[in-house]
């Protein structure tokens, strides 16, 4: 393959679909190797807010889980809404993705996000949750973390991510992007075989 090849990998934290796709992400990661140069992207599935989830969409969620969960056999914790104040609010969680990619640490705080609200029932809307996760992950101190994620920077670089991710050719999280010699492939996503997906790459790349 040719080095110069970048992989797009767009998700959010909070996507219960990329939570499913981890396993098979991480396998495709390892066989790449240093092959292709994987970018991640964040996707901001829902806005900033401090209002409940409508109950309406806590039961589509929660349907959304069992879904992933009957087809994948992804593991997740249902006392997160019986524990947490659900939020439709997924920003915070891309702020703190863009915080530890400056660190080199996006994939493991996205993990970090990922086990504590799938499987330990905490709520990454919640600004407090991703401060200890930031200090859990060695990151920097949660009052360092608080300032970052609070700051004019962090979002504006959250809204121009938004912005570009627009311009890619996907219909969802995740999503992944072969960009090669400033040219944009989509490469379809097999959520249970990353050998498909590396087969993908390769007949696409051997065609350029």
């Amino acid at each position: 393959m040719n080095n110069k090849a970048e992989l797009i990998y767009v998700h959010d934290p909070m996507c219960s679909w990329c939570w499913g796709y981890a396993p098979t992400w991480s396998k495709l990661k390892s066989l790449l190797n240093d092959d292709v140069n994987i970018v991640y992207k964040v996707g901001g599935l829902a806005p900033d807010s401090d209002s409940p989830m409508p109950l309406q969409m806590q039961t589509m969620l929660q349907n959304t889980w069992r879904n992933i969960e009957s087809k994948l056999g992804t593991e997740f914790n249902f006392d997160f809404w019986r524990l947490c104040k659900p939020k439709r609010s997924t920003y915070p969680s891309c702020r703190a993705a863009i915080i530890a990619r400056d660190a080199n640490k996006e994939s493991v705080m996205v993990a970090a996000i990922q086990q504590a609200y799938y499987l330990e029932a905490k709520n990454p809307s919640d600004e407090d949750v991703l401060c200890q996760l930031a200090q859990q992950v060695d990151l920097c101190t949660a009052e360092e973390f608080k300032l970052q994620l609070n700051s004019v920077l962090v979002n504006d670089k959250l809204l121009s991510e938004l912005d570009y991710i627009r311009s890619l050719p996907i219909q969802g999280f995740p999503s992944l992007v072969l960009k090669y010699n400033n040219r944009l492939h989509p490469i379809a996503i097999n959520y249970t075989d990353a050998d498909t997906t590396y087969s993908q790459i390769n007949k696409v790349l051997e065609s350029l």
